[in-house]
């Protein structure tokens, strides 16, 4: 499943969310179609549901929150549509406000959502279809009622026109259909994938009537109609959106949104880069920041709101996994096609020095992409982890077998001496040699390479790396692009070099497809950034994503983070940690004017940042 990060968690839409697995749909089962369905009123992929049914709302949040006020958020760069689904065009920020899906997440459970527009769900105990009954009460802004109809238009729309991420995502869905005004049938073309029913959870509903006259792949800044909390106030192309609180929202007195949705209006305002964006924010322009940058994490907050105790600054725990980010080499372009220069590449990068000369020694090496989770690959495969990983002998490394990854070391100047001596062999063995100034081929083609950046932040990371490179006799530079352009190269895999991240959740599932299969690596928009297609982490998804039991999700991404490791796909980067309550762990690193105030405390998954926040200017009006 695909975990949104984010302050709003999945119904904000930051990001990507994930789960695939041991699902165990649960909660008092309502009166069951048959003996072997279930009726629930929620899903839960890691056992049983923490809430149960009639729940009053949930634990993070404050019940008497006060309505109204506003907040203001920062985004970068530019916008030109307001459609977030669709591939073309750069969407406004928050979007996701203005939309219900069939479920909604809880904000404390890994990978458990509860009824929205559906009020109870319904699978057979092989997973091979899901049910959704409908609220009758659920209404789009316009008033109209929110029907199958509108469900199945929704997913066809998607699947059919959406972005790549889609096909992918309900690549096993095979029909839908509408049983009735308010009930809704997805059936797939298999069982036992426990994920598919909370992916179609995940669905959000789309208005028919409205889109039946829209050409729903164009961009638009025409503000789209809704079922959520809010709705389009105000646009001003590439400069701000605005969202207002929809006063009658059908759906403001479920369980799932007490406490929730308190701002009267939230703004997004953009700015041309981080640097800019944080000036604006020292100076009051707007309320929140989660930040990224440990230079200014270190230097940049003592100015005289903090000082003057207007302005809070705290980290709070993390307890997601950490997932990927590194430099992603594109192996649809030579020299990356060949894993020896891939491994140069890994040899050249110096974390030990940018940690301390660059990073205020805040980060910690990340060596998996499922890092900080006990689904990260650890010492030598054994027991279920090696039995799935034996048929692939001899189609992978053979270090997955042999040796305990870890990225390179340096310790200090000398240790990269010798790292890079050792990727001059490499590279010499993969037909690279130093001839007339530079490293050049068989043919005397020179071994250069572009890193495609959009944020100027990042150059100053590079810079050193480069420079490594630049030893090693290879030709490199580093570009920056605006974020339209930005957006365009990388639908299309136009770079040779990206810095860029995968999310993962604790239940990892149908996008990992979308990040490593051989389905996604030639279609745009998709994010197989590396452009990895392998046979063996085709079949080791397929294992995570058709995990019956959580021992067997756990042996089955270990597996394939185990692999992905030793494919050498990317540099891997950094996470940041820190010490709460003596201990060392991810976090947080959260900067936030006094006019909010937040419950006591936050969901462990994310800051909550709107959904649970309110102003302490608020009116109080529902």
């Amino acid at each position: 499943m695909v975990r949104h990060h984010g302050g709003g968690g999945c119904s904000a839409w930051g990001n990507a969310c994930g789960l695939a697995l041991a699902v165990v749909l649960a909660l008092a089962p309502l009166p069951a179609l048959s003996a072997d369905t279930i009726t629930a009123h929620g899903l839960s992929l890691t056992g049983e549901t923490k809430y149960q049914e009639g729940f009053a709302h949930f634990d993070y949040v404050n019940p008497q929150a006060p309505k109204g006020g506003a907040t203001t958020l920062f985004a970068i760069g530019g916008f030109d549509s307001l459609n977030p689904f669709i591939a073309k065009g750069n969407a406004a920020s928050g979007l996701g406000l203005i939309y219900d899906t069939l479920m909604a997440n809880a904000l404390d459970e890994p990978n458990a959502e509860y009824g929205l527009v559906a009020k109870t769900v319904t699978h057979p105990a092989d997973f091979s279809w899901v049910e959704f009954e409908l609220r009758p009460e659920a209404r789009f802004h316009d008033g109209k009622p929110v029907t199958a109809e509108d469900v199945v238009f929704s997913f066809e729309t998607l699947r059919d026109e959406g972005q790549p991420f889609y096909r992918l995502y309900y690549a096993n869905v095979t029909t839908a259909e509408a049983l009735g005004p308010h009930r809704v049938r997805f059936t797939f073309d298999t069982a036992g994938n426990r994920e598919l029913p909370v992916i179609m959870g995940q669905l959000p509903v789309l208005p028919k009537h409205w889109w039946e006259t829209r050409a729903f792949g164009e961009t638009t800044l025409e503000p789209p109609l809704g079922s959520g909390p809010y709705r389009v106030a105000s646009v001003d192309t590439n400069r701000s959106i605005t969202y207002e609180r929809v006063p009658d929202y059908w759906a403001k007195d479920l369980n799932v949104n007490v406490g929730a949705n308190n701002f009267g209006r939230i703004r997004y305002e953009y700015f041309r880069d981080m640097d800019v964006a944080f000036e604006a924010f020292k100076g009051g322009s707007y309320d929140f920041r989660s930040e990224n940058s440990a230079r200014r994490w270190a230097t940049g907050y003592e100015f005289d709101a903090v000082r003057k105790g207007e302005v809070t600054v705290e980290t709070v725990p993390d307890r997601n996994p950490q997932g990927m980010q590194g430099f992603v080499m594109n192996l649809r372009r030579a020299p990356f096609d060949d894993p020896r220069v891939r491994q140069a590449f890994n040899l050249a990068f110096d974390f030990d020095f940018a940690n301390e000369t660059l990073f205020y020694g805040q980060y910690a090496r990340t060596r998996s992409y499922f890092e900080g989770s006990e689904l990260a690959a650890t010492g030598l495969p054994e027991g279920r982890e090696l039995a799935l990983l034996e048929p692939f002998r001899g189609e992978v490394p053979e270090e997955v077998f042999t040796t305990e990854y870890n990225p390179p070391e340096t310790g200090g100047r000398r240790g990269l001496r010798e790292n890079l001596r050792k990727a001059t062999e490499l590279l010499n063995a993969a037909g690279w040699a130093f001839r007339d100034g530079a490293l050049r081929n068989g043919e005397g083609k020179l071994l250069n390479v572009e890193v495609l950046l959009v944020s100027p932040d990042f150059e100053r990371i590079v810079a050193p790396y480069v420079q490594n490179l630049e030893r090693l006799g290879i030709e490199a530079t580093i570009r920056i692009v605006d974020t339209a352009q930005y957006i365009q190269r990388l639908n299309v895999f136009d770079y040779d070099m990206i810095v860029m991240s995968w999310g993962q959740s604790l239940s990892p599932g149908n996008e990992q497809r979308n990040y490593w299969g051989c389905a996604a690596r030639d279609r745009d928009g998709s994010r197989n950034y590396a452009g990895i297609c392998n046979p063996a982490i085709d079949a080791l998804i397929d294992k995570v994503i058709f995990a019956e039991t959580r021992q067997d999700l756990v042996a089955a991404t270990r597996a394939l983070d185990r692999v992905l490791q030793w494919g050498r796909y990317v540099v891997p980067h950094w996470h940041f940690r820190t010490v709460i309550d003596g201990v060392s762990q991810p976090a947080f690193r959260l900067a936030f004017w006094n006019r909010l105030a937040h419950p006591e405390a936050l969901p462990p998954y994310t800051p909550g940042f709107p959904t649970v926040w309110w102003s302490r200017d608020a009116d109080g009006r529902q």
